[in-house]
């Protein structure tokens, strides 16, 4: 009877300070936490408005960077966002912090969900319903948010309930995705990534909406270099939109329904060439046709990005995994170029700009990789960014500046270059 009586005290403690905690709005639980004085500057002044439309919300889930991750952000880096007063790209920033609908950290689990935000703003999203998050429990029950780039957040404070919602703080500012062009060499795509600038494909790939590129790596287009320099533009042209999907409604994440992964096995996707996809899940690894995806959900500015461990062929449509092998065996014949010389890395521009000052270990399925990136496209100026690097800055054909590259290297140098190196 003691027992009883102490269990339903406590109980009816631990509801009383719940419901506390729920009649705090999001300003009072703010200022409760001294370690979100920068947070809270941040979005009172680039995002005032964001901040008020906040209230008059229900279940919403907000991640803040704490002091500590503002700090890691260098002061000469984060010069040229806000010395440009470039209040367009930081309220994208703090929109890409927000996610309708609430998302307690008892929902992580080891599969990705990918919930949308409130970034919905076309210069610098492509996805229907708002650009996403990626959010997964990795070893040791620790939750984990991964943005663009594969930059890994880690929620350090979970469940911090205010009236409308719960506010979990993060060890890590956001990134927001960035298109095809801009994030392949940033994962060692250099190879991919000369091919498609080679066949004037880049804005097909950076403006369609709701893009999913499988990307074949490096070693994969190099193995079989001798037949790929032998193409001709259209050839090449049609190969490369073997590899992409694009269906107007939905990004082809690893697992965008509750049953994960299961809703990719067995699926079939028409390309962009016009040829069917088989992908499906065989000992814990995913396969589309008989290549092995070695990294997967990449998030990029209109969709995503799986890479692969070989080149997929129009041709060969019925191939399949073999999944004892750990690299697959290539179904288009061929040799490598003499002195190890990738093919199509001589079509990329020769202006380019270093993102990064380090290399970062990302989640556990996105791993990105060092490189230098650049814009594509008819009209292009160069400007200087974050370390006297250089970006191009490109608009479209028809005048639509999707790229933004300016903008996007003031954003990644002012959030990425001091992040980066001290995850």
């Amino acid at each position: 009877m003691r027992f009883t009586s102490v269990a339903l005290v406590i109980g009816a403690l631990i509801f009383t300070t719940f419901a506390q905690d729920r009649t705090q709005n999001l300003t009072q639980l703010l200022n409760s936490q001294t370690n979100l004085t920068n947070f809270t500057n941040f979005l009172t002044t680039y995002g005032a408005d964001i901040y008020a439309n906040l209230s008059t919300q229900q279940n919403i889930t907000v991640f803040a960077p704490s002091d500590l991750a503002f700090s890691k952000i260098e002061s000469q880096v984060l010069g040229p966002a806000f010395t440009t007063n470039n209040t367009d790209l930081l309220r994208a920033l703090i929109q890409y912090h927000v996610v309708p609908g609430t998302y307690a950290s008892s929902t992580f689990n080891g599969s990705f969900q990918f919930p949308p935000t409130l970034l919905n703003n076309r210069t610098y999203t492509n996805v229907t319903g708002g650009q996403v998050l990626a959010l997964v429990q990795q070893a040791g029950n620790t939750s984990v948010a991964v943005t663009g780039l594969g930059s890994r957040s880690t929620l350090t404070t979970t469940d911090l309930a205010f009236n409308n919602g719960i506010l979990h703080i993060v060890d890590t500012v956001f990134i927001l995705p960035v298109d095809f062009s801009f994030s392949a060499p940033q994962f060692n795509l250099t190879s991919a990534d000369g091919a498609v600038t080679a066949t004037s494909l880049s804005d097909t790939i950076d403006l369609t909406r709701d893009v999913t590129v499988f990307a074949p790596n490096n070693q994969a287009l190099q193995n079989i270099g001798s037949t790929l320099s032998f193409l001709s533009s259209n050839d090449l042209t049609r190969l490369l939109k073997y590899h992409v999907v694009a269906s107007n409604s939905t990004v082809y994440y690893s697992s965008n329904l509750p049953n994960g992964i299961k809703y990719l096995n067995g699926t079939t996707l028409t390309s962009l060439e016009g040829t069917k996809l088989q992908v499906t899940f065989v000992d814990n690894s995913i396969f589309v046709n008989s290549a092995r995806v070695i990294q997967q959900d990449l998030l990029l500015s209109n969709g995503v990005l799986h890479i692969l461990d070989n080149v997929l062929d129009y041709n060969s449509t019925a191939a399949k995994p073999n999944s004892t092998l750990p690299t697959q065996v290539p179904v288009i014949s061929g040799t490598s170029l003499g002195g190890n010389v990738l093919p199509f890395t001589t079509a990329l521009p020769t202006s380019t700009s270093v993102l990064f000052s380090q290399a970062s270990a990302a989640a556990t399925s996105t791993v990105a990789g060092g490189g230098t990136a650049s814009g594509r496209g008819a009209a292009t100026s160069t400007t200087t960014g974050s370390g006297g690097s250089q970006a191009t800055s490109t608009k479209k054909a028809g005048g639509s500046r999707v790229d933004v590259m300016c903008a996007r290297e003031m954003l990644v140098g002012a959030v990425g270059v001091g992040l980066w190196g001290l995850l």
